[in-house]
């Protein structure tokens, strides 16, 4: 590798680490407004029997994109989130049974 591919590489570096601080202090504010949601929704499902859909909708992007910062800050994917990227579109609920878990098939031990 010449050296001005290694410069270059370490200056792409410093610059990730830059951003990687930067959307650290994002990820602690998105976990104090995500708790808020968390604790508005469990109040409002208390009082009034069903949650807030524009909450769930809001809580459900705010956590992909803590997720997004946290794949970002582990390498996972060179793409940076939002604002550099759109913001993530909320998934729809999902408040369904979930499906029956069938029993593993037994094995029978062989008889010494």
């Amino acid at each position: 590798m010449s050296t001005s591919q290694r410069s270059a590489d370490r200056e792409s570096l410093i610059l990730r680490a830059l951003w990687m601080l930067v959307f650290f202090f994002v990820w602690q504010l998105a976990e104090v407004v995500l708790l808020v949601v968390v604790v508005a929704q469990l109040v409002l499902q208390a009082v009034n029997g069903k949650a807030n859909t524009s909450l769930q909708e809001l809580g459900d992007s705010l956590s992909q994109y803590v997720a997004q910062i946290g794949r970002f800050g582990t390498f996972n994917t060179d793409r940076k989130p939002w604002p550099m990227s759109d913001w993530p579109r909320p998934q729809p609920a999902d408040r369904g049974e979930a499906p029956p878990v069938q029993p593993a098939p037994s094995e029978q031990e062989p008889q010494p």
